[in-house]
């Protein structure tokens, strides 16, 4: 019964995301999109990988995979923008952000000091997905330069080995809620069509859900991190691959938990063939 509960629940934020995203799809001036290559191969059927086999600590996440395959099967995504070339990604984005500051869809509107849109790279491997804007980036516009800001930055450039500018970071919400409460379903459900619109003009290869709302937001479950880390998830979307890991607020407060963030981002780095660094970040 939980399941069948949690299939519908996850049905339904798709289906309002989905309503919401055509819609600002028509009034941007897009009416189309590009159907996948005929001779696209077909994706294997949706499973987890783990890569660290019958090697991995005992503190794995319960779940996950005995046997690590000998290399992931990337499946093709079908593109989700028209005719995408860098400059006119970029130009998406500006677009996405200015509409984002003017977004009036619920209640953070009268209650927010400007929108936190997003930034990074237009063709970026890696999006990072956050849950909302805190303080800080309320006051300045730009996503993660807290504490949990810099965190992230550390792993990022000492842990992945890529400047931040290389990689794309947003939220699930683009506007703080008041005193740093959880999003709620409406204001997730208002902004979903930003989201959306950003991971298919930079079409990443590898998305990054940081904490629950993240994960929920991006795979439509409301199932725990514990049994979400540690694998690969195609999104039901358009097929991307989907890591989950804490927030770095949650790795500030619980400092132990970054071993479990370093296994899952040698995960990450793994699926896109990235070196992996003698030691990981602290």
């Amino acid at each position: 019964m939980a399941g069948m509960a949690d299939r519908a629940a996850g049905d339904a934020h798709r289906s309002a995301a989905l309503e919401l995203f055509l819609e600002t799809c028509v009034d941007s001036g897009l009416h189309a999109f590009p159907r996948a290559l005929p001779d696209a191969p077909k994706r294997a059927p949706a499973q987890v990988h783990d890569l660290f086999g019958a090697s991995a600590s005992a503190s794995a996440s319960p779940g996950a995979a005995a046997a690590a395959p000998a290399a992931f099967a990337r499946p093709r995504v079908p593109a989700r923008a028209p005719v995408r070339t860098p400059e006119a990604a970029a130009a998406a984005l500006a677009d996405i952000a200015e509409r984002a500051a003017r977004c009036t869809r619920c209640k953070l509107a009268h209650t927010r000091t400007q929108a936190v849109p997003g930034e990074g790279a237009a063709d970026a491997r890696i999006l990072f997905v956050g849950e909302a804007p805190g303080a800080d980036e309320d006051r300045t516009g730009r996503p993660f330069v807290g504490a949990a800001g810099q965190l992230l930055t550390r792993m990022i450039e000492h842990g992945i080995g890529l400047p931040r500018s290389q990689v794309f970071i947003c939220n699930v919400l683009k506007c703080r809620p008041p005193g740093n409460r959880d999003p709620e379903p409406e204001e997730k459900a208002s902004c979903a069509p930003f989201l959306e619109e950003q991971i298919a003009w930079v079409q990443p290869e590898l998305i990054v859900a940081l904490g629950r709302h993240a994960a929920a937001q991006l795979l439509g479950t409301q199932a725990p991190i514990a049994r979400l880390r540690g694998v690969l998830h195609p999104r039901p979307q358009d097929g991307r691959m989907v890591l989950v890991t804490f927030h770095p607020a949650y790795l500030l407060r619980n400092p132990n938990a970054k071993s479990d963030c370093w296994q899952d981002l040698q995960l990450g780095m793994r699926y896109l063939g990235l070196p992996t660094p003698s030691r990981k970040t602290s």
